[in-house]
C-alpha cells in the first residue's frame, strides 16, 4: 500500500460531537458523490452509525461490504483499509466514534477503488 500525508476529505459538514483523550465522536455529512477514500488507521477502531440515508463501508483484508441504513452500524478494526461512500453515490449522514489511540489517516494509493 502507498502511504501519503494525510489530508482530510472534503465533504458537505462535519462536526465534532465530543472529544476526549480517549475518544472522539463526530457527524459526518456527505452530499451526493462525496466519499471518505481508501484509508486506514495503524491504532484506531471507526465504529460507524448511519443516520440518514444509506451508507457504505467497505474494507479489504478482509474483503466486505456493510450496506447501512438509518440505526444500523459496523466497525473497522486498525490497520484495515476502509472505503465509505453512499448507496448508488447518495447523499448520506453518519456519526463516526474512534476510540483509544494515535489518530492517524494513512492514505492508501488508487483513488476511490484503492
Amino acid at each position: 500500500m502507498e502511504v501519503r500525508p494525510y489530508n482530510a476529505a472534503k465533504i458537505s459538514g462535519r462536526e465534532t460531537v465530543m472529544e476526549g483523550a480517549d475518544m472522539r465522536v463526530t457527524v459526518l455529512t456527505l452530499s451526493e458523490a462525496e466519499c471518505i477514500p481508501w484509508h486506514y488507521h495503524s491504532e484506531i477502531t471507526d465504529s460507524f452509525v448511519c443516520l440518514e440515508g444509506a451508507m457504505v463501508v467497505e474494507t479489504r483484508a478482509p474483503r466486505a461490504e456493510y450496506v447501512l441504513g438509518p440505526g444500523e452500524r459496523c466497525e473497522v478494526p486498525p490497520m484495515v483499509a476502509h472505503y465509505v461512500h453512499g448507496l448508488d453515490d447518495a447523499a448520506f449522514k453518519f456519526l463516526i466514534i474512534q476510540g483509544v489511540g494515535v489518530y492517524d489517516n494513512k492514505p492508501v494509493g488508487g483513488g476511490p477503488e484503492g
